[in-house]
Parts: structure tokens; sequence; C-alpha cells
């Protein structure tokens, strides 16, 4: 009963780097190109309740840069955070999942991706900004689309509500 009347809880217990990998398949030739690269971002966002209010989510981007047909670097790099949500309205923990805690995430992973690929002698790849929020509801009016059809789902449920 004490729980119930403390009113509702968000708290960050950590967030934490767990994925990160870096390929330079063609290196060092590729370094001699003159061409500049182009440059693909996939982002994709997901998660999983851990104990009763005990909820992770995690953001994971691969950047992936082309010189022609051959590949200067590919980055994919997974951010977590362990959170605790206790309550909170059913409906609205879909929301705090999807786009509070991947906003309180993704810093961190901008951050680590930037470092990792500055580490490599060239020059760093700022991701832009994401509104989760967007995603949020893109991903929403995809999952309706599916309901008639087959497919999965990127987005975090709470437990039970699949």
């Amino acid at each position: 009963m004490a729980e119930q009347s403390q009113g509702p809880v968000f708290a960050i217990q950590r967030v934490y780097l767990k994925d990160l990998s870096l390929e330079i398949p063609h290196a060092p030739h590729i370094f001699l190109e003159q061409k500049g690269p182009e440059i693909e971002i996939q982002l994709d966002v997901g998660g999983e309740a851990l104990a009763d209010g005990i909820y992770e989510s995690a953001v994971t981007v691969t950047v992936t840069a082309k010189v022609g047909d051959k590949t200067l670097f590919l980055v994919e790099a997974k951010e977590a955070g362990i959170f605790e949500i206790r309550g909170i309205p059913e409906d609205q923990l879909p929301m705090l999942l999807n786009i509070v805690c991947p906003n309180v995430i993704y810093p961190y992973l901008r951050s680590n991706i930037a470092d990792t690929i500055q580490r490599t002698g060239l020059p760093p790849v700022h991701l832009a900004e994401i509104n989760f929020e967007a995603l949020y509801q893109q991903r929403l009016q995809q999952e309706e689309a599916r309901k008639a059809g087959n497919g999965g789902s990127g987005i975090i449920l709470p437990p039970g509500a699949a």
C-alpha cells in the first residue's frame, strides 16, 4: 500500500554502452581515396521489461560510410538505459519507453559514435537530433497497417500488453 500512495516514479538507474562495433574493411588503401564518403544512418529503438517496474530501453544506430562501392567504415552502437517506472497509467507506459527514455539515452550514443569514428583518424560523424515522438507516431501507424497483415513491431510494450 505504501507504494501506491507515493505517486508516479520515473528514475534513471543506469545509462550504458551495451554494444559497439567498428569495421574499416578496406584500410589502409581506402584512406588514399580522394572522394568524400556517402553516409547512411539506420536507427532502431527497442527494449524490454526486466522486473516489476524496471525496464531497459535501447537505441541502436548503424553508420555506414562508402566511397564509391567500397565501405570506408561501418559503426554500430547500442546505448541502453535501465529505468524505474512505477505508478504510471498503463496507456502512457509505451510513450515513456519509446519517447522519453530514448531522449535520455540518445545524447550518450551520439557522443560515443562521434568519438569512435574520430579515433579512426577520420573526421567525426555528428548524428542529427532525433524526434522520437514523431518516430513513435510513425511506428504506431505502421503497426496499425500491419494488424491487417503480418509483421513484427519495433514498439516497446509493457509486459502482457502484446
